[in-house]
């Protein structure tokens, strides 16, 4: 199974998910997840009751974050900033495209 086969389709901006779905979708242990969020990586990731909750945004990325420390052995804070800068173009690109710039 190819990391793109993990999690097709859209997500909902109201849908919500836990640490362990969304460790499992990136295919990396909870713990990897957790020191990041401890590091400050996630600014959107919310404790509730003691329960992380992660949307969609975060989904995406805790993969685009996973890949960059695989595939180019990226320190976490490396892989953070790359993330910001992609979700900015995302951003930007959906702009464009709905010709708001």
């Amino acid at each position: 199974m190819r990391d793109d086969d993990i999690l097709s389709g859209s997500l909902m901006e109201d849908t919500w998910l836990t640490l362990e779905q969304v460790a499992a979708a990136c295919m990396v242990e909870p713990a990897w997840l957790t020191r990041h969020i401890e590091e400050g990586l996630f600014p959107d990731a919310e404790s509730i009751a003691g329960t992380w909750r992660f949307s969609g945004v975060s989904l995406l990325r805790a993969r685009r974050m996973r890949q960059l420390e695989r595939d180019f052995e990226a320190v976490p804070e490396l892989a953070a900033l790359v993330a910001d800068l992609l979700e900015e173009m995302d951003i930007l690109r959906a702009q464009i495209r709905r010709g708001m710039v």
